[in-house]
């Protein structure tokens, strides 16, 4: 038996690739299907199965490229409805994969069609089950994201049935295999590793743990971040079908010179840098969105760049390729071309630049207590901002500065002190504010993590905030 977790950290996402005898199935595969090939070529394996845990909202799934690829059918769990063929599996009907078997355990809750994989090894004992979004590592999924006639509430509900009556009833010693782990925006707070057990979890997670209905609902419904805007739309596209991925590949990776730049930028294209943020405060194509590869890159990038949209890409050395397929895993296939020899050529044809300007805390500290126009902009989360923040700090969360309303109130007359955490997500809203007209802001250097200690800046926290 061999059972491996493909981990990708910028998505926090799990996608699983198992073999016996030959014979291998792939759970959950993201939309570059490469790896899973490579490893079946490495086992000398033959793919027999595509399942999938549900319609993923944060991510464009790769079954039906890797289907085209293979032969092999997709397997969704009962209330899988699509748009394209799908084997539609009965809860507790069975697989054999070489001398393994893999029984479905449909478990509605997180969404309606949500189902677990359980293996079980050559001698027919459970092995591991695999999860989905049902079960994670310290919690389980958010049961908002459906999109049906139910409520959250009535979804928590089958929840609660699906983990008491399917998940907890399985050993001790069955190791918990979820779709998601660590900053995962399709829980509350997954815990920090990407795999358990069933008895650990039973032990520590609060929803294992939970014995009452009305309070385990009420529980997993409380304190609900508002779920990213791609989100639906990903959804969407799991059910009905993308383009190949070779073929969005042929259309996107297309060098273009900065003469075709600037035609583009009189349509008012968007042009997204994906550049390391301190290489992006130091100089950019006026107007550029930065979201640099080095972070939550594809999270950013669904929650933030208008989805169908025409895209330009200003990248790295070499990093078109990697942008794109980036890109691709949320959705966004309309990139049309990346500027050619990056931004080094847009400075050597002597077009104009724009710039970040960056501080450091201390000179934050000394002009606080002299510039009655000095607003300190903190664009974390809700429940970042609650555990500690810079007295007098407003919280405008980067998520929320795709709306110009949010905007509305910076005038020419403040001067914007903006931070994050550690300095990434204060790049992507220094850009987005500078694209809307807002120049007079300086990026604070090394965010939260280095103004909390800074002498003449005081932290002061608000726990009531849930989210």
């Amino acid at each position: 038996m061999f059972v491996k977790q493909l981990y990708t950290n910028c998505l926090s996402e799990a996608a699983y690739f198992i073999e016996s005898e030959g014979e291998a199935v792939v759970i959950d595969p993201l939309r570059d299907i490469d790896a899973y090939l490579d490893l079946a070529k490495e086992r000398n394996a033959t793919i027999k199965y595509i399942f999938e845990t549900h319609f993923h909202a944060d991510f464009v799934s790769g079954h039906l490229d890797l289907a085209a690829a293979t032969n092999a059918p997709i397997v969704y769990g009962p209330e899988a409805v699509t748009t394209f063929p799908i084997y539609l599996a009965k809860d507790r009907e069975k697989f054999t994969i070489g001398k393994l078997t893999i029984e479905v355990l449909h478990t509605p809750g997180h969404t309606l069609e949500s189902t677990c994989y359980l293996l079980s090894d050559e001698a027919g004992n459970p092995h591991s089950v695999f999860t989905g979004d049902t079960l994670f590592v310290g919690d389980v999924g958010r049961p908002d994201l459906f999109s049906g006639n139910l409520t959250k509430e009535e979804l928590a509900g089958y929840l609660f049935d699906s983990l008491n009556n399917k998940i907890k009833v399985l050993p001790d010693s069955v190791i918990v295999y979820p779709a998601h782990g660590p900053g995962s925006s399709c829980g509350k707070n997954l815990g920090p590793h990407t795999y358990s057990t069933l008895g650990d979890e039973k032990s520590t997670n609060y929803a294992l743990k939970a014995t009452d209905k009305d309070a385990f609902i009420k529980e997993v419904t409380s304190g609900l971040s508002t779920p990213p805007s791609y989100f639906p739309i990903n959804a969407r596209i799991n059910k009905e079908g993308y383009d190949a991925l070779q073929a969005v590949m042929e259309k996107s990776n297309r060098a273009l010179s900065v003469a075709e730049v600037k035609e583009r930028l009189k349509d008012e294209i968007l042009v997204l840098d994906t550049r390391p943020a301190a290489e992006f405060a130091e100089g950019f194509v006026p107007g550029s969105i930065s979201i640099g590869l080095e972070g939550r890159f594809a999270e950013w990038a669904g929650s933030l760049l208008p989805f169908g949209e025409d895209i330009i890409l200003v990248t790295s050395p070499g990093k078109e390729e990697e942008t794109i397929v980036r890109l691709a895993r949320v959705g966004f296939d309309h990139v049309a071309g990346y500027l050619e020899g990056g931004y080094e050529a847009w400075i050597a044809a002597g077009e104009p630049r724009d710039l970040i300007i960056t501080v450091e805390p201390d000179e934050l500290a000394m002009d606080l207590p002299h510039d009655e126009n000095l607003v300190i902009v903190d664009v974390r989360k809700p429940a970042e901002y609650a555990d500690g923040h810079i007295e007098g700090a407003m919280n405008l969360t980067l998520s929320d500065m795709t709306d110009p309303g949010n905007l509305a109130d910076f005038d020419d007359n403040h001067n914007l002190y903006v931070h994050c955490q550690g300095g990434y997500r204060s790049i992507i809203a220094c850009s987005i504010m500078k694209r809307e007209g807002i120049h007079n802001l300086r990026n604070v250097q090394g965010g939260y993590n280095a103004m909390k200690t800074q002498e003449g800046l005081k932290v002061v926290q608000e726990k009531n905030v849930l989210n």
